[in-house]
């Protein structure tokens, strides 16, 4: 009896220690990747994640995810001490010429990366966006934001103006807006520092940048600034924007309430519309393309590799990034789910995009934004860009509170920003 206990005893042993040996054999053959996103790019990350089991099953996928502006600061933190940084980064185009010229991201161009093969796939101003002075490649763009004016079809109608006032020039926008005011007590937009935004955009000559150019020379006195800065203090002047900035809780009272008439954005504010801003106004929005046809980008989101992120993962960090930028199925889910627009070319022939939009009025406006992203031409990073937006949003505040001449001001920005430049 005894025995035949130890027989027993030694054969659950045995198969314990079977077991556990293979757990530990599983545990050692699979990997984990972790991403560090923000919202929503964090749930397309996550949706994504059974498309990769296809090819992957070894290897887990953990998203950590945190506030956009939270996020921004942890990786920045990261990349300066080389601690807790993810095997993949998401990256918001406004920080991605900060950090093409810091150093602490992999240049994707190189091997074993290669992304230079792929870069046909992508709208090409938003790889433009990703590439450093000196060539390098430090991010994929995963999704893209194409401007466009959306407005509220309702107030024109009450006003009697056409789309085609709002969108023939940027001074038949300023008229339009003063009849909107004058029928319906609606300001035309939400702050001057919106006109000032997108104005700056056009007119970009191939290498420069918002704020400078490929050799680091100063461009905020150029035609493009005083005419952005002139047209926004003729919307100031004549009282047509609410003085409320973007996502605060005015700016998103001024949709509900129907106070604030348009809003010139990327394309995929007409989601958070839908989705969050402002449902109740479904049906009564539209989108055109922005006045003068000044197709400009807003925002868009990247996949980087730190240099510093744990060598062996690289490999497979990059197969993820190409899952996620390149494969057609994943780029639509992330489109239809989140709004995300792709930057992957090989989507723009999906059915999708000739499909109504109820929020806007049964109108077909994927179309439109297609149509801009096409057209958008590319724009040189700079690390200093950040702060060089800090500066004139300064200088214009200057103009259009205190009633700074115009010339004054962006001479004076200049000036700070060739201190800055040098360093």
């Amino acid at each position: 009896m005894w025995l035949e206990g130890q027989r027993y005893f030694s054969c659950g042993a045995l198969a314990l220690a079977v077991m556990i040996g293979l757990m530990q054999a599983d545990a050692l053959a699979r990997q984990t990747l972790t991403v560090a996103a923000f919202p929503a790019v964090d749930e397309i990350v996550k949706a994504a994640i059974p498309v990769w089991k296809r090819s992957h099953p070894e290897v887990d996928i953990k998203v950590v995810s945190r506030q956009f502006g939270d996020h921004h600061i942890a990786m920045t933190t990261a990349l300066s001490t080389s601690f807790h940084l993810p095997d993949i980064m998401a990256l918001e185009v406004g920080y991605v010429g900060r950090f093409a010229q810091g150093g602490g991201l992999e240049d994707l161009s190189r091997p074993p990366f290669g992304i230079s093969q792929h870069v046909n796939h992508y709208v090409p101003y938003a790889v433009q966006q990703a590439t450093s002075r000196k060539g390098t490649i430090i991010a994929v763009p995963t999704d893209v934001g194409p401007g466009t004016l959306l407005y509220r079809a309702d107030l024109l109608a009450r006003s009697g103006v056409s789309e085609a006032e709002l969108t023939r020039s940027w001074d038949s926008y300023v008229a339009a807006g003063a009849k909107i005011k004058a029928s319906t007590g609606a300001y035309l937009l939400a702050h001057a520092r919106d006109m000032k935004d997108i104005v700056i955009r056009t007119g970009i000559q191939p290498g420069e940048g918002l704020y400078f150019d490929s050799r680091s020379q100063v461009l905020v006195t150029s035609p493009r600034f005083v005419r952005a800065f002139e047209l926004a203090r003729q919307i100031r002047q004549k009282r047509l924007d609410a003085k409320v900035l973007a996502w605060s809780n005015e700016w998103s009272e001024g949709f509900k309430r129907g106070s604030i008439a348009t809003q010139m954005s990327g394309a995929w504010l007409s989601g958070h519309l839908s989705n969050w801003l402002a449902p109740s106004t479904r049906g009564l929005w539209r989108a055109a393309q922005l006045p003068e046809n000044a197709f400009a980008a807003f925002g868009g989101t990247f996949f980087a590799i730190a240099k510093g992120a744990p060598a062996a993962n690289k490999p497979l960090a990059w197969e993820f990034i190409r899952l996620m930028t390149l494969n057609r199925e994943v780029q639509l889910n992330a489109f239809k789910s989140q709004d995300a627009f792709p930057a992957l070319l090989e989507t723009y022939n999906d059915p999708f995009f000739d499909q109504t939009i109820a929020f806007l009025g049964g109108q077909k406006a994927r179309q439109v934004w297609r149509e801009a992203a096409r057209h958008i031409n590319a724009v040189t990073v700079h690390k200093q860009d950040a702060f060089a937006e800090e500066v004139i949003n300064t200088e214009l505040d200057k103009v259009l509170d205190r009633g700074k001449d115009i010339r004054v001001a962006l001479a004076d920005a200049e000036r700070l920003l060739k201190q800055r430049a040098l360093r």
